[in-house]
């Protein structure tokens, strides 16, 4: 399998279950928060179950062409692009210039762990 359709469709899962994940870790401090600390925890176990669902795939999928450094490093890019988004849209948080200087770290970090692939 070509190692581009690979990174595609790895990628595709990754912010998928991204998605889930990042509800599953904060959107309960704004959709929960009036509700008790149990009935957050079950609701996110919840949420985090479907990511798992998703998350396991792609990590399997992916590790068929890419190295663990790399999967690892482009999870957390796609974190970044899909927590960056829900904290300025859903959480309301306003945007800073660090989110930019740790988004051109990340960068390093990428090309660093394909610069030999």
């Amino acid at each position: 399998m070509l190692m581009g359709s690979v990174l595609v469709q790895t990628s595709c899962l990754l912010i998928l279950s991204n998605i889930f994940m990042t509800y599953a870790w904060y959107g309960h401090l704004k959709t929960l928060a009036d509700k008790p600390l149990y009935i957050a925890i079950l609701v996110s176990w919840g949420v985090a179950f479907f990511e798992y669902v998703i998350m396991v795939p792609a990590n399997r999928f992916g590790f068929t062409a890419l190295s663990l450094p790399q999967l690892k490093i482009l999870q957390e890019i796609i974190t970044l692009l899909v927590f960056i988004p829900f904290s300025w849209y859903v959480m309301k948080q306003p945007l800073k210039l660090d989110f930019l200087w740790a988004a051109l770290c990340m960068v390093a970090a990428v090309y660093f762990v394909f610069r030999g692939s």
